[in-house]
């Protein structure tokens, strides 16, 4: 019998006498056979997560409604989720391990200080004049920053300018609380300290030392300025002429590592009319455009993609991206779920 014939012999929850289901129920047991396939399926594996495309132009005035609708007060983050239908809509995640949030703070609000067991990156989408305050360093919040509050360090958000400002949070809220482990703790408002990590870390292949020792500091550097990533994917394009795929990927600057635990995050650029083929792998990705105007295909779906929209592939998918400008090259931040696919062990790339 060949591998196809079987998976189709195994037997159905319905070949079994309803008497011996039900005594099965009454003691909390479960065949494994009838659901073995749903469990394991052949070669490549089930995923809800469905190709999804959130355009700004659209998302953005009901966001700026939000904030007529409901002061800061009553909504603390006022954020609109970007939830992928095929995980339900109330399930409030775009793949199995990634939480998306378009998040608005108003001139003079502020969002209380508090601290949560899941990772959060904020990618900066338009506005200037608020921050972020994590752990007491203050990171100013400019288009196309990325800054980190990892998890269990106080964080608050605040804006002394004049226009809104607007951010994608990016959490790993589904896997925290997949894992029953998801809380909130609030506090005092922080007093900022001095010192900022991007700029003690400001030049690659140097970090600063005290008395020739390197830093032991988990989280030695929150705010990843978007001017810095830019330029980093500029210089490699033109060092690199023969590089497919230019980009970059966030890292710890003391370790070399990825920045928080779960989550990957990248910046990658498409040099003009680039037509751009992935690998094809294990984690699911989400892909939000800085700059320019991108086509996205993810398997049989097609997206076409202006400034600050965002969209996300399911793994173990095709992914093109073409920069449909033809004398600029366009800008993509990428959150993926490879550190979480590294440590358990399924992490693949199949090219």
């Amino acid at each position: 019998m060949n591998d196809h014939g079987r998976l189709d012999s195994l037997g159905r929850l319905e070949d079994l006498p309803q008497e011996y289901r039900d005594e099965l129920t009454r003691r909390n047991l479960v065949p494994l056979w009838p659901g073995l396939r749903a469990l394991l399926p052949p070669k490549v594996p089930g995923r809800a997560t469905q190709p999804t495309h959130w355009p700004y132009s659209g998302l953005r005035p009901l966001l700026l409604q939000a904030g007529e609708l409901t002061p800061i007060e009553k909504a603390e983050r006022r954020v609109l989720v970007l939830a992928n239908p095929g995980h339900g809509l109330e399930n409030m995640k775009v793949s199995p391990a990634i939480y998306l949030g378009m998040q608005l703070l108003l001139p003079g609000e502020t969002a209380p200080t508090h601290r949560h067991t899941p990772n959060a990156v904020r990618m900066v989408v338009e506005g200037k004049g608020a921050f972020t305050t994590v752990d007491g360093e203050k990171c100013p919040m400019e288009r196309g920053d990325l800054i980190l509050t990892p998890s269990g360090m106080w964080h608050e958000h605040a804006h002394d300018g004049t226009e809104p400002v607007i951010w994608l949070d990016v959490l790993d809220i589904p896997l925290v609380y997949y894992a029953e482990a998801s809380y909130v703790i609030e506090g005092p408002s922080q007093e900022a300290r001095p010192g900022h990590g991007e700029r003690a870390y400001a030049r690659g292949g140097v970090v600063p030392s005290a008395d020739f020792e390197r830093s032991t500091k988990p989280y030695p550097m929150m705010r990843y300025p978007w001017a810095d990533a830019r330029a980093a994917l500029v210089s490699l394009a033109a060092d690199r002429p023969d590089l497919d795929a230019v980009q970059v990927t966030y890292v710890n600057p003391e370790t070399g590592k990825d920045v928080e635990n779960n989550l990957g995050f990248h910046a990658l650029m498409l040099r003009p009319g680039q037509d751009l083929r992935l690998p094809v792998r294990s984690p699911s990705c989400v892909f939000h455009v800085i700059e320019g105007r991108v086509d996205a295909v993810i398997g049989s779906s097609e997206f076409a993609l202006d400034e600050a929209d965002t969209c996300c592939a399911p793994g173990y998918t095709e992914v093109r991206l073409r920069n449909r400008q033809k004398a600029e090259p366009s800008f993509v931040f990428l959150a993926d779920e490879s550190p979480l696919h590294r440590k358990i062990g399924v992490y693949e790339n199949r090219g």
